[in-house]
């Protein structure tokens, strides 16, 4: 089992400050340590060459990447919770990474409604951990005018594959963890076909699907008593879930793990809700197993 502990990315970004609040409190819900990680390293020769830094660069970004961490450490401090710190040298979806292998959760910050384009630049990190992590990357985004905890309402997609299982099995856990109403969604892309629909409608092919979820719910539910609501529609999950982002406080998603480049390249469904919602998403990777993690009130027990 991975040790009960939630790490959180620090950049000095507001996004990174809008996760290690949302891990802070994510922390004391599930009774974890929360771990603050802030990794830097030298520049590439092309980067230094149109942003000039100091001679002693390496002085100079460790010291900077110290008082980022410092600062961070600050603004948890006598909040209840254990909290440990790390300086690290390295890439920092690498080192992420690795620490996801023992780890409950990641969290990192996501995009920021201040500056787009420095999203692109450097928000890297939110779209290639979740893509390589062992364990569920949670993507937070700066928000001027939303508070996403505490968490009232998750919204988590399924597929009927085993990701989507597991993704489900997580959203069950948060809801339960929070006392939040759960929206379990199946967005089908039903394409028209004169053939096919004469004989099978949308509305059979969508009460079919809602059969599944509910059974699929019944196999995770665990006894637990969480308010779930099932909701099939017609539709594309990739441009779906991100609408509901905008009425909910946690999105949850699986992935069927074609992580790193041909994750980035080829615009799986967890890679749109991330680049496009509005709200924080779990991303539940296809390395999770059973038995990395258990939901509140067995961790409790």
């Amino acid at each position: 089992m991975h040790d009960n502990v939630v790490v959180v990315g620090i950049d000095g970004s507001e996004p990174s400050y809008a996760a290690l609040e949302w891990a802070l409190n994510q922390s004391k819900e599930r009774g974890a340590r929360l771990h603050l990680v802030c990794a830097f390293e030298l520049p590439t020769y092309a980067t230094a060459s149109v942003s000039p830094i100091p001679q002693d660069s390496g002085q100079y970004l460790r010291d900077a990447a110290e008082g980022m961490l410092s600062k961070a450490v600050e603004m948890v401090d006598g909040h209840g919770v254990e909290v440990t710190s790390a300086l690290e040298f390295g890439d920092p979806t690498e080192i992420l990474t690795e620490l996801s292998k023992k780890a409950a959760l990641v969290v990192i910050g996501g995009r920021s409604t201040r500056n787009k384009f420095s999203d692109r630049l450097l928000r890297t990190a939110s779209s290639a951990v979740p893509a390589y992590a062992y364990c569920p990357t949670v993507v937070v985004p700066f928000h001027h005018e939303r508070k996403f905890q505490p968490i009232e309402h998750i919204v988590v997609g399924v597929d009927g594959s085993e990701h989507g299982r597991r993704a489900l099995q997580r959203a069950v856990w948060e809801a339960d963890r929070w006392g939040a109403r759960l929206t379990v969604l199946s967005a089908i892309p039903i394409a028209y076909n004169p053939g096919m629909n004469a004989v099978v409608s949308d509305e059979d092919i969508l009460a079919d699907a809602e059969k599944e979820i509910r059974a699929e719910i019944d196999s995770v539910l665990e006894g637990r008593d969480v308010k779930i609501n099932v909701h099939a529609q017609r539709g594309n999950p990739s441009y779906v879930l991100p609408e509901f982002s905008k009425m909910v406080d946690l999105v949850i998603v699986g992935t069927r793990g074609r992580g790193g480049i041909a994750g980035l390249l080829l615009g799986s469904t967890s890679q749109m809700v991330l680049g496009q919602a509005e709200c924080p998403v779990m991303v539940v990777p296809k390395k999770v197993r059973d038995g990395d993690d258990v939901g509140p009130s067995k961790r409790a027990e």
